[in-house]
């Protein structure tokens, strides 16, 4: 199966809010990434705006010509947002205000009717939905019934075991990604993942469609280049 690059430009947004003014700028950054091979577009907008703000998401949304995504915590400002700009896909986190990264999936048993609630809203509107979620098989069988069209595993917890013990480290993840599929979900997954663990994880996750990469594609391209780097990457998961 065709698993797809998307590259998370947060990190230029924090790159330019940290001086002001417009560099780099995120919107040549978000193109130039799409033309270096980018298959998709994300952006994490957080009511703080400490990297990118809604602003910027408003301004993506008619250049970009991949896939746009959009992650965040669905609070009214940021269903307000997404019904606005209407991206490909809406990526529901858990995260509160407070929080400097993404830290947790969703309880999707316990947040199961706001869930089903906000996944209908977004399918009204022509917007696949995505559910962010720990490698856990009761929560991905909960995420089933909200009507989501895919599920995003949470992989810091992989990406943390994986120098010391590779084989443990993706267990739970296949387990996950084997009950996402008999539930008839699509299968996303972010966080912590680079040019060391990609391929081994997407080896042993073949129905993967989706890796959403930020901070260790944007730190590589510092020393590698944006367009080498992200070459690297689409390579990784072929």
């Amino acid at each position: 199966m065709k698993c797809k690059l998307s590259v998370n430009i947060n990190k230029f947004a924090t790159l330019r809010n940290s001086r002001g003014g417009n560099l780099p700028d995120v919107l040549k950054a978000a193109l130039d990434c799409e033309r270096f091979g980018a298959e998709g577009i994300t952006v994490h907008p957080r009511p703080d705006e400490r990297h990118i703000r809604y602003s910027d998401a408003i301004a993506l949304k008619p250049l970009i010509t991949t896939e746009f995504n959009i992650e965040g915590n669905p609070i009214p400002s940021f269903i307000e947002l997404v019904l606005k700009i209407r991206p490909t896909q809406v990526t529901l986190v858990p995260d509160s205000h407070i929080v400097l990264t993404s830290n947790a999936g969703w309880d999707t048993k316990k947040n199961a009717l706001f869930l089903k609630e906000t996944c209908n809203i977004l399918r009204n509107n022509g917007i696949r939905s995505s559910i962010f979620i720990d490698p856990d098989v009761e929560m991905i069988k909960y995420a089933s019934d909200t009507g989501c069209d895919r599920v995003e595993l949470y992989t810091e917890a992989y990406a943390k075991e994986f120098y010391d013990e590779p084989t443990r480290a993706i267990e739970p993840y296949i387990a996950a990604a084997y009950q996402a599929e008999l539930s008839g979900l699509g299968l996303n997954a972010g966080h912590d993942l680079n040019l060391d663990n990609l391929h081994y994880f997407k080896k042993n996750i073949p129905n993967l469609v989706e890796v959403s990469i930020g901070h260790a594609l944007i730190c590589d391209a510092l020393y590698l280049g944006l367009e080498n780097t992200i070459r690297l990457y689409r390579k990784t998961i072929k």
